[in-house]
């Protein structure tokens, strides 16, 4: 789903014939008002074609072709304006109609009770209301959001998440949450609905990705105020610049009065009409480029604040580690080699489907070749592992190997008349002290048992994991490791990580805490959760990004869900939310510096006459003063369509502090935006010139 969108080109026809038509659409005055910098231009554009008119009438001030050129070119100031938000809105709307292919009526199998056997009356999934008790078996697809009360199934959510592979949703746990829409491809489920029509997960993910809906984030509201202050600014003083040339031209009995039309020309080329014209569309992509992750953001509000984050709170298993814990070093008993250990560690590991038990196989095969062996031939008997012996392991003629926990293993020895020696006592404290978890084994002959030595399990750190960390702490990020292990295991994880802090055998109400102790230091706080017990902390942090298999609490307590399900994604979110912030300072930094050229352009065109030393400024040499506003005009509005791709695509990410930023920024779009127009304006003169339009 998101996966298709994300391939779509920034200028697919798909999309561009949609968004010019909306782009005429959207001249309404009401819709122009929600823009004050761009009604400037709108009201602009009116007033001069009402000045052509009166050209035509022969009350005319300027030239009738001038001015018709200058109101043209205002009017697709405004267009181009309105061709980047509608084709913003149009990358939304295309991903909308994805999730709403969906969409579709299904029926649902209603149960009077929580029981797969009670009573059925099928019914339209429309009908459903919270509370209500459904039965959803293979090949039907869930009529609605809930959570599953009774049993367990195989489901394909690929419709949501835009991933193939199938999920497994059970009763109680993490992962019970279903979403309507979805469809089970085997055994049954029994699930209560917890949503009402039109509240449906699927409904609101529509809602979210729906530009046209978007609310205007705080730093976007703020950013308007001051661009409309600066155009009040501008505006005031442009109506005062015509008393001022009639005044002029009276004393000096000389010169001739600055037009209307080049007032307007003047106005609308000083007032910051690039960053006025592409502000909602830089807004908008930003909120498509986190759908395009598979992220769903119920807000610009919630992506803006991604990218102001000061701390990460982040789940160790599965997001800093790789989850499943490996085997990486076999230490021997003292009498014993390496391969002995390696040897009967594999035996006993042989039925053992656990990732744990599968690695042990693969490092024995890895450091002494030891290939798996025909058991059947060897008569083995496999002893599976229980929360009683805290054991498993193989019998084998004549010979018993066992593998399990240090404690368990020990009482298992001395109960056949060995001893644990005090070396692999040693070894198993070392391991602990590393943070990895000790297995123990341990084999039984003729006589005493005796023990082998210790499997080290360490729980992998995620390749490339310390260099994201460190990217983050160059932004000002600071990263906090969250995980229930003890303080010694999580202290050599955070180390090997590098991770800035760590919370150790972490509760509810220690994550919460922990929130609150950052933001009560003016900090915004980002965490990702996907349990019932990550609730309350998703609820106070700035950024929350709750999994989309947890729980309905969790998903309801966040500000975003992440579709793929992946506790990394929270990394992403903030390079998206920075992204987003950094595109909007650049081309606000572009605009405001571009204005510069334009005063070299327009103020000695229009004013030369009736202040010859303005001549002065006119360092492009353009060719006259109808060419050099009309050439200022067209920039102006060429300038907001070769802005566009970057508006949506967002300046490049890099991972810098604020110091940095702020100087490339100034280097870049500042300097550049004031370079950046003085050859092209001069290139428009040229062309205009050579065409006869001068």
């Amino acid at each position: 789903m998101t996966q298709h969108s994300a391939t779509r080109s920034m200028f697919d026809p798909a999309l561009v014939r949609p968004a010019i038509v909306d782009s005429f659409k959207k001249l309404t005055p009401r819709h122009q008002l929600r823009n004050p910098v761009m009604f400037c231009v709108y009201v602009g554009s009116v007033l001069a074609t009402i000045l052509w008119f009166a050209a035509l009438a022969g009350q005319a001030e300027a030239p009738a072709g001038f001015i018709l050129a200058i109101a043209l070119w205002l009017w697709f100031t405004v267009l181009f304006a309105n061709f980047a938000e509608a084709l913003a809105e149009g990358r939304s709307k295309a991903q909308a109609a994805s999730l709403k292919s969906a969409k579709r009526d299904v029926t649902a199998k209603k149960l009077n009770e929580p029981h797969p056997k009670a009573p059925i009356r099928v019914i339209s999934a429309t009908e459903l209301r919270k509370g209500d008790i459904v039965l959803v078996e293979a090949g039907d697809t869930i009529p609605a959001d809930g959570e599953v009360v009774d049993g367990v199934a195989s489901v394909d959510e690929s419709a949501i998440t835009g991933e193939s592979a199938p999920v497994i949703r059970e009763s109680g746990g993490d992962f019970s949450s279903v979403t309507g829409g979805t469809r089970v491809l085997s055994d049954w489920i029994v699930v209560k609905v917890t949503v009402n029509p039109g509240e449906a997960f699927l409904d609101r993910m529509i809602a979210m990705v729906e530009g046209a809906k978007r609310q205007k984030t705080p730093n976007e509201i703020a950013l308007t105020i001051l661009l409309v202050a600066l155009t009040i600014v501008l505006l005031l003083a442009t109506a005062t610049l015509l008393p001022f040339s009639m005044f002029s031209v009276e004393a000096a009995k000389a010169g001739h009065v600055v037009t209307i039309t080049a007032l307007v020309a003047l106005l609308v080329c000083l007032i910051p009409t690039t960053i006025g014209g592409l502000l909602s569309a830089i807004g908008v992509a930003g909120m498509s480029r986190m759908m395009q992750a598979n992220v769903i953001a119920t807000s610009g509000r919630a992506v803006e604040a991604a990218g102001d984050v000061d701390v990460l709170l982040l789940d160790k298993t599965g997001t800093i580690t790789l989850g499943n814990r490996q085997a990486s070093t076999f230490v021997p008993a003292p009498g014993v080699t390496e391969e002995a250990l390696a040897d009967a560690a594999q035996l006993s590991s042989l039925a053992d489907e656990t990732p744990e038990g599968r690695s042990i196989v693969v490092l024995a095969k890895q450091r002494f070749n030891i290939r798996q062996r025909d058991m059947a031939s060897l008569h083995a008997e496999f002893i599976g592992f229980s929360a009683q012996t805290r054991m498993s392991g193989v019998d084998l003629p004549g010979r018993e190997i066992r593998k399990g926990a240090a404690d368990a293993i020990k009482t298992y020895v001395e109960a056949n008349g060995g001893r644990v020696p005090s070396e692999v006592t040693s070894a198993v404290a070392d391991v602990a002290r590393r943070g990895s978890t000790p297995l123990v084994v341990a084999e039984k002959g003729e006589g005493a048992a005796r023990v082998l030595g210790v499997i080290e399990l360490k729980d992998i750190v995620k390749g490339g994991i310390k260099e994201r960390f460190a990217e983050l702490r160059k932004m000002g990020i600071k990263t906090v490791m969250v995980t229930g292990d003890n303080r010694l295991t999580a202290a050599a994880i955070a180390a090997e990580a590098g991770v800035d802090d760590f919370l150790a055998e972490a509760t509810p109400e220690a994550k919460l805490k922990t929130i609150r102790a950052h933001q009560a230091e003016g900090r915004l706080v980002a965490m990702t959760g996907d349990g019932t017990n990550d609730a309350p902390a998703l609820a106070q942090a700035d950024v929350a990004v709750a999994m989309n298999t947890g729980t309905q609490a969790a998903k309801e307590a966040g500000n975003m869900v992440d579709l793929d399900s992946n506790p990394t994604k929270l990394i992403e979110i903030v390079e998206i939310g920075k992204q987003m912030l950094m595109t909007r300072g650049s081309l606000t930094t572009f605009s405001i510096a571009n204005d510069v050229a334009k005063y070299f352009a327009i103020i000695p065109a229009a004013f030369a006459t009736t202040y010859p030393q303005l001549r002065v400024l006119d360092i492009m040499h353009l060719t006259s003063p109808s060419s050099a506003i009309l050439s200022a005009v067209i920039f102006n509005a060429l300038i907001i369509v070769a802005l566009i791709p970057l508006a949506l695509k967002g300046v490049k990410y890099r991972p810098l502090g604020a110091a940095s930023l702020l100087r490339r920024n100034l280097l870049v779009y500042g300097l550049g935006g004031i370079l950046l127009p003085f050859p092209f304006i001069k290139l428009i003169d040229m062309v205009l010139t050579a065409f006869g339009w001068a």
